[in-house]
């Protein structure tokens, strides 16, 4: 089993609670990848998918979880596969522009949600009803109304961000929905 963590826009690479999630995946036996790229949501998602998508091996063994521009990221990787993945969590994830102001390069103009569907066994959305980059429940549902899975909807803003100063050291939920499937 591996998993394959992504960031958000302008983040690291293990910030916030992706690398307590790296190092509770490796305890249990999971092979834990968590690459860094800088240029996420900064440019097109075309461009993005160019060096992604070769970087990185994804079979039916695989667990994708997206924070924040990751879960676009996400999208456009699982309308891009030949075979399903086990699992995809995105956490403050969106697929429309959230009417904040801010560009959305991570974000296709449309998605194949069929296709999207078809390439991943299980699919998980954790929102927010108070998250300050309207990532929000609304997302969530937008998500979930086209794809099915699960939608978890919470009140605790952007599960990290350095902006609000809300610095998420853990998140035990993911970690338990990505470890139940070994139970």
């Amino acid at each position: 089993m591996k998993a394959i963590i992504f960031h958000g826009t302008d983040s690291q690479a293990g910030d916030y609670w992706q690398g307590w999630l790296k190092k509770e995946l490796e305890k249990a036996g999971l092979e834990v990848e968590m690459p860094h790229y800088p240029s996420l949501n900064n440019e097109p998602i075309e461009k993005t998918l160019a060096y992604v998508l070769p970087a990185h091996e994804f079979t039916e063994d695989t667990i994708l979880v997206g924070h924040s521009a990751g879960g676009p990221l996400i999208l456009a990787i699982l309308e891009k596969l030949h075979k399903p993945i086990k699992q995809a969590i995105l956490v403050g994830g969106y697929c429309t522009l959230p009417d904040n102001g801010h560009p959305n390069p991570a974000l296709q103009p449309s998605y194949n949600w069929e296709r999207i569907k078809t390439n991943v066994k299980d699919i998980i959305f954790i929102n927010s009803v108070n998250d300050p980059w309207l990532c929000d429940d609304k997302q969530g549902r937008a998500m979930f109304d086209k794809l099915g899975g699960t939608l978890i909807i919470k009140n605790e803003g952007h599960f990290g961000s350095g902006t609000f100063k809300q610095t998420y050291p853990q998140f035990p939920l993911v970690r338990d929905l990505i470890l139940e499937q070994f139970a």
